[in-house]
């Protein structure tokens, strides 16, 4: 959540940064609550310190057996006056504690201002897109000729939107996952293997609630939440710590499932691998200090591209736009690959700095020094990367005349040997 200080200080500020994500927040009610709330405090004060003058007056003229009727009945009417105040701040904490869940970050002052995706910039670009003698069939077709993808029979059992990879499919699948955490291990991450729900708190504090409650999968029984990126527990590793400054920065990566409900209704992209209910992700979650979070942005931003590039996976890293920043995200760069296919450009990682958004949620802050007042981490984490897109990409990118699909160089070694996938 944002610093309530930054609120009052520097409104416009605040105002200008949620205009400029195209969100409509009412940012006067919440200061005119946060001003009342204020000047609620400050008359509580004013009386409990009148209550305890007064206190030891009534005891100086008990003991001068002097009437203090009067006195009584005032300090009563201070008594009352103190609890309706108590009771109203109570309201009034809850409602902007409320409010405040649902302000979205302020963009950096580097995010390019824009309306929708098509006003996102394109950073850079590595490797050749190729060009294929006749029209490349798209992954699907190609899963299926080959019997490594099964998508009538995931809907058999789970209805449309879920992945059932079979024989080479499923060995890729692993193959992937298996290489990505050997790689971002040796880039000097922390492997974590991490239960798969969370409670309510966790998701709050990296900030998927409430705004996005109605796209996640819910327990109700146990009120645990199915994540929907590894990015929830392993952020919450930390929840109300204090870290040591010199252990920072940390660095953590792990795999998981990922479950969402926001593949309903998008057109063609609910064919194939491109959105789905269940995916798996490789993660990468760091924690930093404040004033080298956008360095590591950067170096977070090349260790997922790094995934692509052992692939030799042609891709373009796209910097996002204002209005297309996730909620809780200041700074935000995209990873796609091209599928040749489906002739599409396809998001296969999202790599984003936090700032001190999430940690203010999850109260996660640091001390650089024992006498040093704490101070709040900056979050960042990306997709190193997400499985579905990738391989639909390597089925469509490597296919070769005859059918069969090249497999990259890099995971050869972790496909027992194989070099092709094929019929």
């Amino acid at each position: 959540m944002l610093d309530r200080k930054l609120i009052r200080k520097d409104p416009e500020h605040v105002r200008e940064g949620i205009k400029k994500r195209g969100v409509d927040f009412d940012l006067d009610s919440f200061l005119d609550r946060d001003d009342r709330m204020r000047a609620l405090i400050q008359e509580s004060e004013s009386l409990k310190h009148e209550r305890n003058v007064v206190s030891q007056e009534v005891s100086r003229l008990k003991k001068e057996n002097k009437d203090i009727d009067e006195i009584c009945r005032r300090m009563k009417e201070t008594v009352n006056r103190i609890k309706e105040i108590d009771g109203e701040l109570k309201e009034l904490s809850a409602e902007l504690d409320e409010y405040a869940l649902t302000i979205p970050n302020i963009p950096h002052d580097s995010v390019p201002y824009g309306t929708c995706p098509d006003h996102n910039v394109e950073v850079r670009r590595w490797g050749e897109i190729k060009e294929f003698p006749e029209q490349p069939l798209p992954h699907w077709e190609i899963g299926e000729k080959l019997g490594i993808l099964d998508l009538a029979a995931a809907s058999t059992l789970s209805g449309s939107g879920f992945i059932l990879l079979k024989n080479d499919g499923a060995l890729l699948s692993r193959a992937l996952i298996n290489f990505m955490l050997d790689l971002h291990t040796r880039q000097g991450y922390e492997e974590l293997s991490i239960p798969y729900m969370v409670t309510r708190d966790c998701m709050v504090g990296t900030g998927q609630l409430p705004k996005l409650v109605d796209d996640m999968y819910l327990c109700e029984r146990d009120d645990l939440f199915l994540i929907p990126t590894a990015e929830v527990p392993v952020t919450n590793i930390h929840r109300g710590e204090l870290i040591e400054g010199g252990v920072l920065p940390i660095k953590y990566t792990a795999f998981s499932p990922c479950f969402r409900r926001e593949a309903g209704s998008y057109g063609q992209d609910t064919r194939g691998l491109i959105r789905v209910h269940q995916f798996d992700k490789v993660e990468m979650v760091k924690f930093t200090k404040p004033e080298a979070s956008y360095d590591e942005l950067e170096s977070l931003a090349s260790d997922a591209a790094a995934v692509l590039e052992e692939l030799e996976i042609p891709y373009r890293m796209i910097e996002l736009c204002s209005m297309d920043l996730s909620f809780s995200a200041a700074k935000c760069y995209d990873l796609e690959t091209y599928a040749p296919g489906v002739e599409r450009w396809l998001e296969v990682s999202s790599i984003s700095n936090f700032e001190d958004f999430q940690a203010r949620r999850a109260n996660i802050r640091f001390r650089r020094d024992r006498n040093e007042k704490p101070e709040y981490v900056h979050t960042l984490n990306g997709s190193g990367v997400a499985l579905p897109r990738l391989i639909a990409t390597i089925l469509e990118f490597n296919q070769t005349p005859t059918g069969k699909v090249r497999i990259p160089k890099a995971l050869v070694p972790y496909m027992g040997g194989k070099e092709y996938i094929e019929a």
